[in-house]
Formats: C-alpha cells, sequence, structure tokens
C-alpha cells in the first residue's frame, strides 16, 4: 500500500477529518530517512507560515507524581469534554519498555472510554527515555492534532526538576497533585511551581486532607508572588467531581494568554534545544554562544517551523544542514 501523500494529509486535518490522526502519526512516528521529507512537507503544511494562523486545538499538558491519579482523572476529563461537545485527542507518553524499546501502554489500559467514540482519538507513545516525559515525536503529534481536534491532551511519564518539557508544549498544562504527599513543599524546592497553570488536588472526597493540601498550594503561589494560577479540588470516584470547574479553569487560562505569543516564544525555545542536540556545543559557539543564538531566533519571523529556525541557526554557524538529522526535530513545533 502507497504511503498517503503528506500534502493531503494535511488538507485532512486542516479540513477537520478526524480520520487523518492515525496516519499523521504513524508518519510523524516513524523516524526513517526515507520519510524525512514527507514529515517536513507535513509539518510545513501545518505551520503558522503556510496557514496564516495558529491552529485552533487546545493543547492542554497534564504531568504530575505517579500515582497521583493522572489517568483515572484522564478519563473521567475526557467524558465530561465529550459531554460539552468537545472533540478530544490524547497522547499518553508512556515509559519505554527497556527489552523493546516501546511503550508500556500502562496509561492506555487504565483508561476506560468508549471504543465506538469517533469524537476521541487515544495514542500512547514511548518516551524514549527522554529526561521532559516526552516521546521524541510528540511535540509534532500534539501539533498536528490541533489542526482537527478541539483538544489535544498530553499526558507525560511524572513530573520533576528535568521534566518540565511539557511547559513548552501545552498551551495551558495541569500539575495534578494527591493529598498528603507533601508535593505542595516538594514543588516549591524544586522549581516545578513554575510549570503549571492550573493545579489539581485529586481525591477530594478525602475532605479536609484535601482542602488541606489546596490551602498549602495555595501558600506556595502566594510566597512566589502568584495569584493567578488557580489551584481545583476533583475526585475521579463515582460520581465525579470538580471536573467542569477543572475544566473551565483550563478555559480560562487560555482565554486570557497570549496564543501566539506563547507558542512562538516555545518554538524558538525548541529550536535552540533541537539545534545543540543534533549540531553540538560546538555550533552553539560558532553562533556567539547561547544568548547570540537566541537572539538570532528573536529576529526570525514568528510563524516560522521548528525546523526552518534550527536550518536558520545552522546556516548562521557555517553548517550545511544534514537531510534527516535537521527533519528529525521538525516536529517540536507543536507549542
Amino acid at each position: 500500500m502507497a504511503a498517503p501523500d503528506p500534502s493531503q494529509l494535511a488538507d485532512r486535518l486542516l479540513g477537520g477529518d478526524l480520520t487523518a490522526a492515525p496516519a499523521a502519526l504513524n508518519l510523524l512516528e516513524n523516524r526513517a530517512e526515507r520519510t524525512a521529507a514527507d514529515r517536513r512537507t507535513l509539518l510545513a503544511a501545518l505551520s503558522p507560515a503556510a496557514t496564516g494562523r495558529e491552529l485552533p486545538g487546545h493543547v492542554v499538558g497534564i504531568t504530575g507524581p505517579p500515582g497521583a491519579g493522572k489517568s483515572t482523572l484522564l478519563g473521567a476529563l475526557i467524558t465530561e469534554w465529550r459531554r460539552r461537545g468537545s472533540t478530544v485527542a490524547l497522547l499518553a507518553v508512556d515509559p519505554s519498555s527497556k527489552r523493546s524499546g516501546g511503550s508500556l501502554l500502562g496509561d492506555r489500559a487504565r483508561l476506560f472510554l468508549d471504543p465506538e467514540d469517533r469524537g476521541t482519538f487515544v495514542r500512547s507513545m514511548a518516551s524514549a527515555g527522554q529526561l521532559g516525559g516526552l516521546a521524541p515525536a510528540t511535540r509534532a503529534a500534539a501539533h498536528a492534532l490541533a489542526a482537527c481536534f478541539d483538544v489535544v491532551v498530553v499526558e507525560t511519564v511524572g513530573v520533576g526538576q528535568s521534566e518540565t518539557e511539557i511547559a513548552e508544549v501545552a498551551d495551558s498544562t495541569a500539575v495534578i497533585v494527591q493529598p498528603a504527599s507533601g508535593d505542595a513543599l516538594q514543588f516549591l524546592k524544586s522549581g516545578i511551581m513554575e510549570v503549571p497553570d492550573v493545579l489539581v488536588v485529586t481525591k477530594s472526597d478525602l475532605g479536609r486532607v484535601a482542602m488541606n493540601a489546596r490551602r498549602d498550594l495555595l501558600a506556595a503561589l502566594r510566597s512566589i508572588g502568584d495569584r493567578d494560577t488557580e489551584v481545583v479540588l476533583v475526585s475521579s470516584i463515582a460520581p465525579p467531581k470538580g471536573l467542569p470547574d477543572l475544566i473551565d479553569a483550563l478555559e480560562r487560562h487560555r482565554d486570557r494568554t497570549d496564543l501566539r505569543a506563547r507558542r512562538v516564544a516555545a518554538r524558538r525555545s525548541s529550536a535552540l534545544a533541537a539545534f545543540a542536540r543534533e549540531y553540538g556545543e560546538r555550533a552553539i559557539r560558532a553562533l556567539g554562544g547561547t544568548r547570540r543564538a537566541a537572539h538570532v531566533l528573536d529576529d526570525a519571523p514568528g510563524d516560522l517551523d521548528v525546523e526552518s529556525l534550527v536550518t536558520l541557526l545552522a546556516e548562521r554557524a557555517g553548517i550545511e544542514p544534514g537531510g534527516d538529522a535537521a527533519a528529525a526535530h521538525v516536529g517540536d513545533s507543536a507549542a
């Protein structure tokens, strides 16, 4: 069977054809050199430079410590979004199997969704050992899905000091906290309080314990001068509670965010990281250091995708971009 034409795939996604999602993600997750040109074509066609706008889907990041109840919460959240009439795509980033390198599919196994619901799309992606908790193609996948789904949820593997990449991928990031876990103090110590746009305290059915956790988080936010981040209490056990409040909080965050500015900044940050990974510190030094490289990106048009920005940096550094090597990072335009 012939591979789908990437330009036609882009047209289908932009036209709201949800059935194009599996083929698009199959292409983006295929890192073979022979598919590099097709990946570039697909993502270039979805870029702001080609479409004249940021893609409309609300990209929501969900992260939190293991055992915080992310997957159970996600299942209930998706049900609520669908009740509101929104189409939802979920990218569940699972730990990679040490034996096969593939996703362990743990999160998908814990989701209870209607398999016949065509307005819901779920894809498990192996993290491949990424410290940021994201699979190599996650950014590209989230970007592509935002063309046709109302909500694109990216769930990461845990959260920690080195696992803050989700904030660059998502328009709105929710960090899940479980009561009586000491997470409020831990987040304050580790700097993770800079990551969430919404904080979510699970297991509100525990009553006072959950209320105390919310109080501690609000105090931690005030201590760093943050009075905008909402802290929402939820319970995923039947009957679920607080889910409409959480969705409303995420939507309020998006409404008060300069989405274009956020995504432009994220694309530039991602491009700088991708360039360093691809060409190494010597290439950064050839540009005059990280700050000078960032200035080069700041002067570039805001609608450029990450591959174009990486290519720009390579040209400024006197490097000949190498085939699939540069294409491997085109997906970083998801933010």
